[in-house]
């Protein structure tokens, strides 16, 4: 119960708690970072400190476990942010890089905090895992609830950002592509002796920014939807729902490089629903 409740309150500080503006000057909103954390992982701590050690030694099982991850979360975030600032352009696949492994590396230091301070073992938690997806082993109700909340802000925020990061790369007006008009402007110089002229062709790309937020709401039902589906092994109806999508942005297929942001976006947003669901299933039936 305690590792799970540390993950979900990781995952709500982290991608719930934090404003646009402070993940993209994280370095200056670090300390109101870290008192996001504080104040999600203080409630957790203490219900499994009354619920597990009924209330004895405050400092093992509250102050030092708290004090850890703050600590090692503040270092781990503050060499993220040194190391983006060295990345020159946009190097997503390197992005991507450090996102996975700065989550890898808070994962471990929550296991290594409940190791520590909760009397969890790496060979109990080993051998649990290993049973949940091999055997019909399942978890306990409320550790059930806590893992499919878990799995709904991965599926849902933490799958949104890694999209997000992949398809930075494209131009911007492409997160909510509307239109592209052209035209031709041609104009005859005196001086020149050719029969053509001087022409000059314009394109504009038009969009709506209320787009981006739609898209993003469209993104977390996509997956939600299709974790449901894996989880009742009705993968037929999957593809139902690319169809759907493709014909909704049909016209604008027209352009390349949409129609590449489209492919690459919705591949990666079906892979991970598909993956989480059967994450889902596997471990919960």
């Amino acid at each position: 119960m305690i590792l799970l409740s540390l993950i979900l309150a990781h995952l709500i500080a982290d991608f719930f708690l934090q404003s646009d503006e402070m993940v993209r000057e994280k370095l200056k909103n670090l300390k109101k970072h870290m008192l996001h954390h504080f104040i999600v992982l203080l409630p957790a701590t203490l219900l499994f400190w009354g619920l597990s050690f009924d209330f004895a030694k405050p400092l093992k099982y509250v102050v030092l476990p708290i004090l850890f991850l703050l600590g090692t979360h503040f270092l781990i975030d503050f060499l993220k942010i040194k190391l983006l600032d060295k990345t020159v352009g946009k190097q997503n696949m390197k992005k991507l890089f450090y996102f996975i492994a700065d989550q890898i590396i808070h994962l471990a230091m929550i296991i290594t905090a409940s190791h520590l301070f909760f009397k969890v073992t790496f060979s109990g938690l080993l051998e649990k895992g290993i049973e949940l997806l091999t055997e019909n082993s399942s978890l306990s109700i409320l550790n059930s609830v806590l893992f499919i909340i878990i799995i709904v802000i991965l599926v849902t925020s933490v799958s949104g950002h890694i999209i997000r990061i992949l398809l930075g790369t494209l131009p911007d007006q492409l997160l909510s592509f509307e239109g592209r008009y052209s035209f031709k402007n041609e104009r005859k110089e005196e001086q020149m002796n050719s029969a053509g002229g001087l022409v000059e062709e314009y394109t504009y790309y038009t969009f709506n920014k209320h787009d981006l937020s739609r898209g993003k709401l469209i993104g977390y039902i996509e997956r939600l939807l299709v974790i449901i589906l894996t989880f009742y092994s009705a993968y037929p109806a999957i593809a139902f729902i690319v169809t759907a999508k493709s014909i909704a942005r049909f016209k604008q297929m027209d352009d390349r490089n949409w129609a590449e942001y489209f492919l690459l976006g919705t591949l990666t947003s079906m892979f991970l629903g598909i993956f989480f669901g059967l994450l889902l299933r596997e471990v919960l039936i």
